[in-house]
């Protein structure tokens, strides 16, 4: 072979390789912008987090956030779900939250910030996205797991330096269960109070 076939192969061989790398990167912004499936199991337990658009700081004043539960007590009634915990932050929310039998947790969640964000959009004369992307979930496995989610959103506040001790904050789930108003959220199991007697009682 001579040498100008041996460089002319090498091109051709450089040249596929390029167009094969070229395709790749053509279809990369369809792939990384792929939502990945939700993980959904049957009878499952999620923590669930949805954060506001720009992370704006819109359920910062006491009045949207009793907008906020009055459309949850109205989601209470409509869905079926069992909510074991929950805080309503500044700029998110977290729930320790159920679905019931034939329940979708998309379905639920969809329909709780999909009409707060009408409801407060209207509120304040406002238009466009409330909330950043989809809801947020994860699977609670173990109890171990649901001990450490229900710790963690109780904490929320007094991390977030709102409150000394989650105790005070009004707009969890924490603060309903010591007034023991059951409308929203389920009552603690006595495991829970055993493990949380400082916090719940």
């Amino acid at each position: 072979m001579g040498t100008e076939d041996y460089y002319g192969g090498l091109l051709c061989r450089l040249f596929k390789k390029i167009s094969e790398i070229k395709s790749k990167i053509h279809f990369l912004p369809i792939l990384l912008y792929m939502r990945k499936p939700r993980e959904i199991y049957l009878n499952a337990e999620y923590h669930v987090t949805a954060k506001i658009n720009r992370s704006e700081f819109a359920l910062e004043s006491r009045e949207v956030k009793d907008l906020f539960l009055s459309i949850l007590s109205r989601a209470k009634k409509k869905h079926s779900f069992r909510l074991r915990n929950f805080t309503i932050m500044s700029n998110h929310i977290h729930f320790l939250i159920k679905p019931g039998e034939d329940e979708s947790l998309s379905r639920i969640m969809q329909w709780i910030l999909g009409v707060f964000a009408v409801c407060y959009n209207k509120q304040f004369n406002l238009q466009g996205h409330v909330w950043y992307d989809r809801f947020k979930s994860k699977v609670i496995k173990s109890y171990r797991q649901l001990l450490a989610t229900f710790k963690y959103i109780c904490e929320n506040p007094v991390k977030a330096k709102m409150v000394e001790t989650p105790k005070k904050y009004k707009y969890g789930g924490l603060w309903f269960i010591r007034n023991r108003d059951f409308e929203l959220i389920e009552p603690p199991d006595s495991f829970l109070v055993v493990l949380f007697a400082n916090l719940l009682i």
